[in-house]
């Protein structure tokens, strides 16, 4: 008897120290937000009350299923913005370019005033980094990659990655991405007057077999269980809830992380599989291959950081086979899109390419190609494959009159950026290259509204590497066809990471 009073007495006692912790945890964090959120509003920064527990998660539900996404037509609508992230442009409308917002207990602030923007894009400070807790959630695909990581360990990462895709080592990667987008032609020709060509799905490939070759020495063939394993990946990470900030609970959402376990485990493994095929065939003779692989395994035999040598390399595969391929992928299929829309601009770069890439295709014919320059960018101004801006203040941080508190997430939205009328005109939602002839200072009233690769030091490292193979994909094709949408075409932009076509884009083509 009196050992079943002292096991109540002690359960008692259990469950009140738990729940006093809860209690003491949930009051710390409440406070604390409360804090972070008064001291942005007391410097003229608005946005929506906040629920208790939930902060506005139940306003963005809300706002997200009354939004009216436009019915599937043939005729293309730009703006795309406004069924994506409604909550953002609602919050927009009401409260201006800049306020703030809570999920949970986690405080954000959306900035899309240009002139703040420009502050962030002159920030030299590492305290302004990647959102933790959306890293966290991307782990399985980036690891604690270039991508993901902050501080110290960030700037590190980028001491060896960057140099790769300085021009002068581009340069040397011309000749890969000419052989792989004519081994597309090539299949294309084939198939003309058989069937329309789903181009999303091609060029990913395409894409995937350039970064394949040009970083890691190996083919597409060999690496697409990869890539293949990396886009399920990428679609089951993929929910409003990475905005949001809440986690997926019940059922179905264990099972999607058990899902994603083990299609981390399989990815990791063909990773480290090319990786010991690399040492090993380094080792049988001496290895002069100096691609980005190899650049890693060298660095990781001197590796100073907090993670293993094979953590280290791991990781910066699987953050640069994603972010390598898929963006560029993306911007391609938009671009074929748009040019399958204006038939008139496939004319002008056909012109433009035979005048100065006739004799083939170098860092220096490339160079002259403005209109395809000019094509890019506005492809990029109007469908950028990067959704957002996002950071978090590692410390407090002042950006321009703005002082953010420690642990704040801030976003900007760059398609809201890219199609402001008060920046680009009242033409801004509509497709017309020709506003960068005299460049992107000349396009816009403030350049830096300009942002399809990011800001600040955390610019995109793969922006020219990306240019040149979009200039050499789009020049081939333009080169050896001509196109239209095909009318099986539903315009459907959804964020998946990037803004992609949901549906995929068919188009018809036909030989030059």
């Amino acid at each position: 008897m009196e050992d079943l009073v002292l096991k109540m007495v002690c359960s008692t006692v259990m469950a009140a120290v738990v729940c006093f912790v809860i209690h003491f945890y949930r009051t710390t964090v409440v406070i604390k937000s409360q804090t972070v959120r008064r001291k942005l509003r007391v410097q003229g920064i608005k946005g929506p009350s906040p629920s208790f527990f939930y902060g506005n998660l139940s306003e963005m539900h809300r706002i997200q299923l009354n939004a009216i996404k436009p019915s599937h037509s043939h005729i293309v609508s730009h703006d795309y913005t406004s069924y994506l992230f409604p909550y953002f442009e609602h919050w927009r409308k009401l409260y201006g370019p800049i306020y703030t917002y809570s999920t949970g207990f986690r405080q954000h602030l959306y900035i899309n005033d240009p002139e703040a923007v420009k502050e962030m894009n002159l920030s030299t400070s590492i305290d302004l980094g990647k959102p933790i807790y959306m890293t966290k959630r991307l782990q399985s695909m980036l690891g604690n990659g270039i991508n993901r990581s902050n501080g110290h360990l960030w700037v590190h990462q980028r001491k060896i990655i960057a140099p790769h895709f300085f021009v002068d080592k581009l340069k040397g990667m011309v000749g890969i991405m000419v052989e792989s987008a004519e081994d597309v032609v090539r299949k294309w020709e084939e198939l003309i007057g058989t069937v329309e060509i789903r181009v999303d799905e091609e060029l990913r490939s395409l894409s995937a077999n350039v970064i394949a070759r040009a970083c890691f020495g190996t083919s597409f063939s060999k690496g697409k269980h990869i890539f293949s394993k990396l886009r399920t990946l990428q679609k089951l990470l993929t929910n409003q809830s990475l905005l949001f900030g809440m986690p997926g609970f019940g059922f179905y959402g264990y099972k999607n992380r058990k899902l994603i376990k083990n299609l981390e485990r399989e990815v990791e493994s063909l990773i480290w599989e090319t990786v010991k095929e690399r040492e090993t065939k380094c080792l049988e003779k001496d290895c002069i291959e100096k691609d980005l692989l190899q650049q890693l395994l060298e660095e990781a035999t001197l590796n100073d950081t907090d993670f293993s040598a094979k953590r280290f390399i791991v990781d910066n595969c699987k953050s640069i086979y994603f972010a390598g391929h898929e963006s560029t992928a993306t911007a391609a299929t938009w671009c074929l899109m748009l040019l399958a829309l204006h038939p008139e601009w496939q004319s002008r770069l056909r012109e433009e390419i035979a005048r100065f890439c006739s004799h083939g295709f170098d860092s220096d014919s490339l160079s002259n190609l403005k209109m395809m320059e000019m094509l890019i960018q506005e492809v990029l101004r109007l469908y950028p494959p990067g959704a957002f801006v996002s950071r978090e203040t590692l410390e407090d941080v002042q950006i321009g009159k703005i002082k953010v508190p420690k642990g704040v997430c801030i976003w900007t939205l760059i398609s809201t950026l890219h199609r402001d009328p008060n920046i680009w005109g009242p033409d801004s939602n509509e497709f017309r290259p020709e506003r960068f002839a005299d460049g992107v200072s000349k396009a816009c009233k403030f350049a830096q509204a300009y942002i399809p690769f990011g800001l600040g030091t955390r610019l995109c490292l793969g922006k020219n590497f990306a240019m040149i193979q979009l200039k050499i994909i789009l020049s081939l094709i333009i080169s050896n066809f001509t196109f239209t949408l095909s009318p099986n075409y539903c315009h459907s932009p959804i964020f998946r990471m990037i803004v992609e076509p949901e549906h995929g884009v068919q188009i018809i083509f036909r030989k030059v």
